[in-house]
């Protein structure tokens, strides 16, 4: 799940445009999903998880701190010297923003970090704002 969806009832209905809309998501994931969720047998399992008492609400959306990086996008890139790229990405999420997996015009932010490559060469050419993990924990205060 993602944090753009609260619980397991909003991705099962989303729509292919909500979808689409997602870091990452290109037409066959969002249609893949779409597919998935609209069998019998999917909404069947779901309902008896659901019953059997398993959450099926977003971590992320509960312990949502602020929207800070509502709108913002990121790419993380290289290693950085403290934090796991998915503790980084929760951190961004819980903050409302999104990480992606390229650079591209719509990206706010590079977090780079050692032996960052490509990414950062083609932020640098875009002229996308590169920050290291010091400037992403200032960010974060």
């Amino acid at each position: 799940m993602t944090s753009n969806f609260a619980d397991l009832d909003e991705i099962s209905n989303a729509t292919y445009d909500q979808l689409i809309m997602l870091p990452d998501f290109g037409e066959v994931v969002a249609n893949s999903v779409l597919n998935f969720f609209s069998q019998n047998s999917t909404r069947d399992l779901i309902d008896k998880l659901k019953k059997a008492g398993v959450n099926t609400k977003s971590r992320v959306s509960e312990i949502s701190k602020d929207d800070r990086f509502t709108g913002k996008t990121f790419v993380i890139t290289g290693t950085l010297p403290n934090l796991r790229r998915d503790e980084a990405t929760q951190l961004i999420q819980m903050y409302g923003g999104k990480v992606s997996g390229s650079v591209s015009k719509k990206t706010s932010f590079v977090l780079a970090g050692e032996e960052a490559g490509s990414k950062l060469t083609k932020a640098e050419e875009l002229g996308i704002k590169i920050i290291d993990e010091e400037e992403f924990n200032n960010m974060l205060k």
